[in-house]
């Protein structure tokens, strides 16, 4: 596929055929906030979109994509080369559930996931398998997600998730079992009267508990258009 600009101004992508640009992870990559941050990874980076935007969002972060899918990653890669990122930022074709064999423990200050939303038991999978380890947890449960993050974040740094509210009780218990404290939780709705189906969040490897929720963030401006937040976080 061609390759566009995200904004006026702004990096360019080129989407991998099954794993496309979509809307959680722009949202996600909002919401996170780097700070002083060096070294960061993408768990499942697919085509690169995280990695390329917080790359863009701070220039001291070095980043590492880690994608099992290998178009993805070569796709992912080829975002990087093209904004000129491929010099603090890299892309590795791997499995995340190998984690102890990739890195050393504590390797990043900040981990950042889009996983897979739907378990295996529930739903029908998508057809292509690309695309279905995108969606559905065939290569990534829940479990083994938070158990490669907690390796891989060092003491007081920092998970961002996107994830769906509907599973927010497993998230949170997964995520406490292994040392990975919820700090800082906003949840998303297209409307305002609508029930929010996505949350974003911040863990805190081996955090104090306490918990801070955030204002809502709601997409649409009640007449079908888009919402103030949301043209800011998409440069409109």
């Amino acid at each position: 596929m061609g390759c566009e600009k995200l904004w006026p101004g702004g990096p360019s992508f080129r989407q991998s055929e099954h794993f496309r640009l979509c809307t959680d992870s722009v949202l996600l990559a909002d919401f996170i906030t780097p700070g002083g941050a060096r070294r960061g990874i993408d768990l499942g980076c697919g085509a690169g979109i995280l990695t390329l935007l917080l790359a863009e969002k701070s220039e001291k972060l070095s980043m590492t994509g880690l994608e099992l899918q290998a178009e993805a990653a070569e796709i992912a890669a080829a975002n990087l080369r093209d904004n000129a990122l491929d010099g603090r930022c890299r892309v590795i074709c791997g499995d995340l559930r190998r984690h102890r064999e990739l890195f050393p423990a504590g390797s990043f200050e900040l981990v950042v996931a889009n996983p897979p939303y739907f378990s295996t038991a529930r739903g029908a999978m998508a057809p292509v398998e690309a695309r279905a380890a995108a969606r559905a947890e065939g290569a990534c449960t829940l479990e083994e997600l938070a158990c490669a993050a907690s390796w891989l974040c060092r003491s007081g740094g920092s998970l961002f998730l996107v994830y769906r509210t509907e599973r927010m009780s497993e998230l949170f218990g997964c995520l406490s079992v292994h040392g990975l404290e919820p700090k800082r939780l906003r949840l998303v709705s297209y409307r305002a009267e609508d029930a929010p189906k996505l949350l974003l969040l911040e863990a805190r490897r081996d955090g104090r508990p306490g918990l801070r929720m955030e204002p809502p963030l709601i997409l649409s401006d009640g007449q079908g258009g888009e919402s103030t937040e949301y043209r800011r976080i998409y440069h409109r």
